[in-house]
């Protein structure tokens, strides 16, 4: 009966059939579909959906590393408005105030008083036109008189106080015209023993001393420098360092010099015995 059927069964077959009567079943073909709709892959989410959100991370970041250029570019600009500005030549109420500022958080109204200089006490300040030569021939003509008078030990007539050794030695150069014999002690602390300058002021007169207010302050405190005979107290108060920066503007140097005028300069100008300058 097979044979019977032969060809015609198989031509009445529809396409994609079992290749055996059973296969044709209608259950096997339902199962088929279930297992597969059972099987299939779940849609998974593409990774470009992710890359916004490390986009938006990594942005804070440059913020502040461009926020950090600004801030340093603001400096640089700062620097050369100072150095683009047009100097000013500094005045004895620069002095004052400043003095005032320094001292007015631990001092009291009265003796904020105390510390005012009379303005008897200054000389005519650098116009910014003179050489250290021409300014102390200036304010101290009659200086070759007043050096050969002098025989004091232990003393100078004269100083100058600046910011750095290597300045005092600057000015030190600067001022040959008008110091002529007259003995010049350096009196900082680079390479120099307070020890050794302490014997030199003990050995013979000095007239002129050239240094930095730290070391001088040291010399008066252990007894190497006598102030009392001091006629004329000049601070290097305009020029600049390669940071723009007057002695003044340096908080050190600043403190040193108020610690020094407190140490008998102040009184010694009330008393009218010694003038300042600022060259």
């Amino acid at each position: 009966m097979a044979d019977d059927l032969g060809d015609d069964w198989w031509e009445n077959q529809p396409a994609g059939a079992a290749s055996s009567p059973e296969a044709s079943d209608g259950e096997g073909g339902g199962d088929v579909e279930m297992m597969q709709q059972e099987t299939a892959p779940v849609p998974v989410l593409s990774k470009k959906t992710k890359q916004p959100m490390e986009c938006f991370l990594v942005q804070p970041k440059e913020t502040k590393e461009d926020a950090t250029k600004t801030r340093k570019r603001r400096k640089k600009k700062i620097t050369d408005i100072l150095a683009k500005s047009e100097p000013k030549p500094g005045t004895p109420e620069d002095l004052q105030k400043l003095m005032k500022d320094y001292y007015s958080s631990s001092r009291s109204v009265i003796e904020l008083e105390e510390l005012k200089l009379p303005d008897s006490c200054f000389l005519k300040a650098n116009d910014l036109t003179h050489s250290l030569s021409s300014y102390l021939k200036e304010i101290c003509p009659k200086w070759v008189k007043l050096r050969k008078n002098h025989t004091e030990k232990k003393s100078v007539l004269m100083l100058i106080i600046c910011s750095s050794a290597i300045r005092a030695l600057e000015l030190i150069r600067s001022m040959t015209a008008f110091r002529g014999d007259s003995k010049v002690m350096k009196l900082f602390a680079k390479h120099i023993k307070v020890q050794e300058q302490v014997k030199l002021l003990e050995k013979r007169a000095v007239h002129l001393g050239v240094g930095t207010p730290g070391r001088i302050k040291e010399l008066v405190k252990q007894g190497g420098l006598n102030l009392n005979p001091l006629k004329f107290l000049v601070f290097d108060w305009n020029w600049r360092d390669q940071k723009l920066r007057r002695m003044m503007d340096i908080p050190e140097i600043k403190k040193e010099v108020f610690e020094l005028l407190e140490m008998g300069v102040l009184s010694l100008c009330k008393s009218e015995s010694l003038k300042l300058g600022l060259f």
